[in-house]
């Protein structure tokens, strides 16, 4: 009768856990992630699969051997690495706990008994030989170690995603600070050519101020103007030294190490076509972050399970065998041996609210993780929208600064050969060169900002991680 009672009770304890915790299923993505970008209007872009190794779309083979580098010795990549073996451990961990427990056990002691406790006859002075082996094996009736694996699996898979997320930002950050080192050293170029210019004028207008025919207030305006352009050349090679900096960091260097042919880059590379991006669909599939996500919902979800599962009697079938004998004599033999084998059922009941309490919260961290990847999903769409919006505005911006660059140089030119000829006044020539001068520093930032708008939109499609490693 009892036995009859025990079991149907474990019967009906195993058929209620199982209802209580079903299998984990995927959230479903949004119906219209599969459409096309809004920004894929912009020519400059196109709808084929977006490329893992973007960066090669570039064409320069030192910015490939830069990324070769950071990918080889980054520290954040590192430590990123450090946490997917640390995963790794704790899956095996888990997995540990499918199979038997075992643990051997062994001691030796020699003692002396008083005269008044030893048996007449006896050895007062012996060697005790105490051994044993015991064994125990969870009966997994209702998910505790099926579902504890599943977090520890979900877990690794999220550290792996994680790590596929920082091999993109450090790719995306290596490219950004290369084509910093470009653009400012473009910039710098575009700053001493306006110097350049200018100290030309200051000849020619101190030549006409020697013969009379200029004002002496003339060759101060030009030459204050000058020394104003002048003036922000150092700024431009500071930014440019901290752009190598940053660069030697992300590629495992220090400073000193960076090589020459870095520091003496000069020309920012541009692309070969227009960008690939997919759609929406395929960006979600890719992203590192959106996978990480989604992996974190699947390992709480099962921590759903393992906190259930300890509301049901946890079963283990065990034994031991060992021996004890005075000294060595006849150790195995059948009079010191000893033996135990039977099953052994632990049980939190009734009083079960501490556990339903883990239950509750597990649940809670459940519906926090699902909103985490509701959120992430709407973020990574939102983020490409963003860039591809960005791109096309900064292509347009650059486009525009480009046109005004070419009729200040154009004015710039009428204006000097004008003035030669006095039929302007000088104000009129510096007010064109000081137009020139501001026009080529706009359109210098607009590229530069142009060339971050590219990462930004590389870096929000998510490639870089699924490429051959270099």
């Amino acid at each position: 009768m009892t036995r009859n009672f025990i079991a149907l009770l474990l019967g009906a304890s195993a058929l209620t856990a199982c209802a209580a915790v079903p299998d984990y299923k995927a959230p479903v993505m949004p119906t219209t992630a599969a459409a096309p970008f809004i920004g894929t209007a912009n020519p400059a872009v196109s709808t084929a699969p977006a490329q893992d190794r973007w960066w090669t779309l570039y064409g320069d083979p030192l910015l490939d051997t830069l990324v070769a580098d950071a990918l080889a010795a980054n520290t954040d990549l590192r430590v990123a690495v450090a946490r997917i073996e640390r995963a790794r451990a704790s899956l095996r961990g888990a997995k540990s706990d499918r199979l038997p427990r075992t643990s051997l056990g062994a001691s030796g002691t020699y003692n002396r008994t008083s005269e008044i406790q030893s048996f007449p006859g006896l050895d007062r002075e012996n060697w005790v030989i105490d051994g044993g082996l015991d064994v125990s094996y969870e009966v997994d009736m209702f998910g505790r170690v099926k579902r504890g694996v599943e977090v520890a699996r979900g877990d690794l898979a999220a550290a792996q995603a994680d790590a596929d997320g920082v091999q993109v930002a450090v790719i995306a950050d290596t490219v950004r600070a290369y084509l910093d080192v470009t653009a400012t050293a473009e910039r710098v170029a575009v700053a001493e050519r306006t110097v350049a210019l200018l100290d030309q004028s200051i000849r020619i207008t101190g030549a006409r101020f020697d013969v009379g025919r200029s004002d002496r207030l003339d060759v101060i305006r030009v030459t204050a103007l000058r020394d104003q352009q002048k003036a922000a050349i150092p700024a431009l090679l500071a930014d440019r030294d901290a752009a190598l900096f940053r660069l030697a960091t992300l590629t495992g260097r220090t400073p000193q190490q960076l090589p020459d042919t870095v520091r003496a880059a000069i020309r920012t590379p541009q692309l070969s076509q227009p960008i690939p991006v997919g759609d929406g669909q395929a960006l979600l599939a890719r992203r590192p972050d959106v996978r990480a996500a989604e992996r974190r919902l699947a390992a709480d979800t099962a921590r759903i399970g393992v906190a259930t599962a300890d509301l049901y009697p946890r079963i283990a079938l065990g034994g031991s065998v060992g021996t004890t004998a005075l000294g060595g004599s006849n150790i195995f033999g059948g009079g010191p041996l000893n033996w135990v084998l039977g099953p052994l059922i632990s049980w939190a009941f009734p009083n079960q609210e501490a556990i339903r309490a883990r239950i509750g919260a597990a649940k809670a961290d459940g519906a926090a993780s699902l909103a985490q990847f509701d959120g992430t999903v709407l973020q990574a769409l939102e983020e490409s929208e963003r860039a591809l919006s960005a791109y096309a505005h900064a292509i347009e911006r650059t486009r525009t600064l480009t046109a005004a660059r070419d009729e200040a140089e154009r004015a710039t030119r009428i204006s000097l050969a004008r003035q030669r000829e006095g039929r302007i006044d000088f104000l009129t020539l510096l007010d064109a060169q000081r137009t020139l001068a501001s026009a080529e520093a706009d359109l210098a930032m607009a590229t530069r900002a142009m060339s971050f708008a590219q990462v930004d939109l590389f870096r929000a499609l998510g490639g870089g991680w699924a490429g051959p490693k270099a």
